[in-house]
């Protein structure tokens, strides 16, 4: 009987660790991206000062508040090109995350929640020809203000669900990679 139970006992910890193994015959295994620094530059087409917004949250899931900064106004009426960048900075030295996401445009999209500061559009597409969000075209309204701009990076996100191809979240489903809210001003 008793080995009975130690032969038992031993095929249950082999079956457990042949089944825990990291064997990636089955292709490589993409880990979730570590994202610590959101920023987003805007450039006036015209020319002029970009505004920079930028949240950094350094302790990644820690007990410290992100921290959050917009370089300045939007001008009222002017159009701006967007280029949204992700890091890790708490890889040495600092990890670009956006090539990866770039590589793998069919698995993320960036969008755009706003109030009161104007329109946003796609200027780049995924692989398929969807949306991705990594460069924007930005409209200010003519009607000096603030409002709100929340930028999110949502993975595996349903593209061909009604609205996600205008940038609207409601139905994309997927899982939420980063999420950053901006104050901004329009003057």
């Amino acid at each position: 009987m008793k080995d009975l139970k130690t032969l038992t006992l031993a095929l249950i910890t082999i079956t457990t660790f042949s089944s825990c193994s990291d064997d990636d015959s089955n292709g490589p295994v993409n880990e979730e991206e570590v994202i610590t620094t959101v920023s987003a530059t805007f450039t006036p087409q015209n020319g002029g000062t970009p505004v920079v917004l930028i949240s950094r949250d350094l302790d990644g899931d820690g007990p410290d508040a992100p921290v959050v900064s917009v370089s300045g106004p939007f001008t009222a009426g002017t159009v701006y090109e967007g280029a949204i960048h992700f890091l890790n900075q708490l890889a040495s030295p600092a990890e670009d995350i956006t090539t990866e996401i770039q590589q793998e445009g069919d698995e993320h999209q960036v969008f755009f929640q706003h109030s009161g500061i104007g329109t946003i559009a796609y200027l780049d597409e995924d692989m398929n020809g969807n949306p991705l969000g990594l460069s924007v075209l930005y409209t200010a309204t003519t009607t000096p203000g603030a409002g709100s701009l929340t930028i999110t990076l949502r993975h595996e996100p349903n593209k061909t669900a009604e609205g996600v191809a205008n940038g609207n979240i409601t139905n994309a489903d997927g899982s939420t990679d980063a999420q950053v809210n901006f104050s901004v001003v329009v003057q």
